[in-house]
């Protein structure tokens, strides 16, 4: 390699590091101990907000309040003269508002999700550049193939007490927990589009039929739920924060000073 890339490859290594340590020591530990207080009045997450902004009046088509008679006779003509399908949601013009409050949820959640990607992002490449080479042939590039539970699974049935398992101190286990919080926290940025559309559901049911009472109390409790599933997946997010600083500090040693022989404490 040339010397100069080398270098570069060199100093890549080292910011990486430096990343990864900062996140681990500084930025995890913060956001279990900053996080929101939504608990406090002031708090877009108080309960007080749970049924404020829920508006279940089924209100006239815009276009028809700020337009005259004429205009829309030359609307209905027109229309009249077209048989494209797409016209049949003209049959219910009346506007259901949206709720105005949780979208300023959904985008502190989606932000705080993004976060958790990013930092855990910076500690897997961190983990994955101290990993020693194995050897082909060596006893833990064979276990790499497999699952921890299939490994712990195969180690039961062959008669090896439990107690020679190696619990989760792997480097290589600590990267799969930071995955599956990378997984959780994908899932979570996505509940604002489930919401919506769950939402939209229950409004064309009220617009179609706002004689029924129950479309409206759906809708109240639909923005309920999703307003206490705002405030809970912060909790869940905090939660990962504490699980994942837990796990990496427990086994930083191991992390930081990764063994080379063929023991179970490879990684």
């Amino acid at each position: 390699m040339d010397a100069t890339l080398a270098a570069r490859l060199e100093d890549f290594h080292k910011k990486a590091t430096a990343a990864g340590e900062e996140v681990v020591f500084k930025d995890f530990p913060a956001k279990i101990y900053c996080g929101y207080q939504t608990s406090h009045k002031i708090s877009p997450y108080h309960p007080n907000h749970a049924y404020t902004f829920t508006d279940t009046t089924v209100y006239p088509p815009p276009q028809a309040e700020s337009t005259g008679s004429k205009k829309r006779k030359l609307d209905d003509s027109m229309s009249a003269t077209s048989d494209a399908s797409d016209t049949q949601s003209a049959r219910y013009p009346q506007l259901v508002r949206a709720n105005t409050h949780l979208p300023q949820l959904h985008t502190i959640l989606k932000r705080e999700c993004e976060e958790l990607i990013v930092l855990t992002d910076k500690i897997k490449l961190w983990i994955s550049l101290t990993m020693p080479n194995f050897p082909m042939g060596d006893f833990t590039h064979a276990v790499s193939a497999v699952t921890i539970s299939e490994f712990k699974f195969r180690k039961v049935r062959s008669g090896t007490p439990l107690d020679l398992i190696h619990p989760l101190t792997h480097a290589t286990e600590v990267v799969g927990e930071l995955a599956r919080s990378q997984d959780s926290a994908i899932n979570l940025r996505d509940s604002a589009r489930n919401d919506y559309l769950a939402r939209a559901k229950i409004c064309s049911k009220l617009i179609k039929y706002p004689h029924v009472e129950d479309y409206a109390l759906a809708l109240k409790e639909h923005d309920d739920t999703q307003f206490y599933l705002t405030r809970q997946h912060l909790s869940d997010l905090r939660n990962l924060y504490a699980v994942l600083t837990d796990l990496i500090h427990k086994n930083i040693a191991k992390i930081k000073s990764p063994k080379g022989n063929g023991g179970f404490g490879l990684y």
